[in-house]
């Protein structure tokens, strides 16, 4: 074993200790982990079918009741079946847009970073400031409606606006390495530049791209949630919590329940995904700084 994989093992196992003792990062994961036991056992855990099992001798009820927990909607569906199957859109729309911006994004910062020059500075980075002059929001909002709406769409759409974040600092952290001594000597010695780029540069990448990973997922929730609330998400019967507060609105006088529980749950999920990234980070940057 040579003395980079075990100063990158040391490395690791540093950040792993650090986590774990931090109580704000143990909390986020914990709020993570519930989430996906949810998603994972929604069949199990919901008392009914969220989408289709109606009835309208049962609507608006308040919450307390031993058929609804939570209540139920305008068109008497129990609250808390739809809120757990929920779950499973907002799972997705944590990971599906920042999987693919890591996908796309962290082979063309990998690229733009390790061989500069044209492509680089006058290409690839000025689309990328193209994008970046609109917020990522606002870019998903414009390139949703522009997709036609949708769940897959709206994914797609928050996606792409994910991706001038990840190329860029892929990117700054590539250029920051690519000049380090040890990757001198792993040229000297004839490694390819695939073999240095994947093997040598990404592993010292992948520490920052995991802070921007689990923080990108907490936007990507609140982003797939405005982009329902507003129509051009999840459709109304899919129980996206979104599309929830969107049907909750109009209800507001009668039935607040309807909109506090999708909003609070929607709220403790990214306070989740924050307090995980913030605590990744500071694990980190611990080590980095001794």
């Amino acid at each position: 074993m040579t003395n980079n994989q075990t100063h990158r093992q040391s490395m690791v196992h540093v950040i792993f200790y650090r986590f774990l003792h931090d109580k704000q990062a143990m909390l986020g994961t914990c709020i993570i982990f519930i989430l996906l036991f949810i998603a994972a056992f929604a069949n199990f855990l919901a008392p009914a079918n969220p989408v289709f099992q109606q009835n309208y001798s049962a609507i608006l009820i308040d919450p307390g009741t031993s058929q609804y927990l939570l209540g139920s909607d305008e068109l008497g569906r129990d609250i808390l079946s739809r809120l757990i199957y929920g779950s499973r859109f907002t799972l997705a729309a944590a990971v599906l847009p920042v999987f693919f911006a890591l996908l796309i994004g962290v082979p063309i910062g990998l690229y733009a970073g390790f061989k500069g020059g044209i492509m680089d500075q006058w290409v690839i980075m000025r689309i990328v400031d193209a994008f970046q002059a609109f917020p990522s929001l606002i870019l998903a909002l414009a390139l949703a409606a522009m997709l036609g709406g949708g769940f897959a769409n709206a994914m797609l759409a928050i996606g792409i606006g994910f991706l001038p974040n990840f190329i860029r600092i892929t990117r700054s952290q590539v250029i920051s390495i690519r000049n380090l001594e040890y990757i001198q000597a792993a040229k000297s010695i004839g490694c390819t530049n695939m073999r240095i780029v994947f093997v040598h540069i990404l592993p010292n990448v992948i520490p920052i791209l995991l802070v921007q990973t689990t923080l990108s997922m907490a936007t990507a929730i609140i982003a797939e949630a405005g982009l329902s609330y507003i129509g051009i998400g999840a459709s109304p019967e899919q129980p996206s919590w979104g599309s929830m507060l969107r049907t909750a609105q109009g209800f507001l006088s009668v039935q607040p329940w309807m909109a506090f529980w999708p909003g609070i749950s929607i709220s403790a999920v990214v306070l989740g995904f924050n307090l995980f990234g913030d605590g990744l980070r500071r694990a980190i940057d611990s080590k980095i700084r001794h």
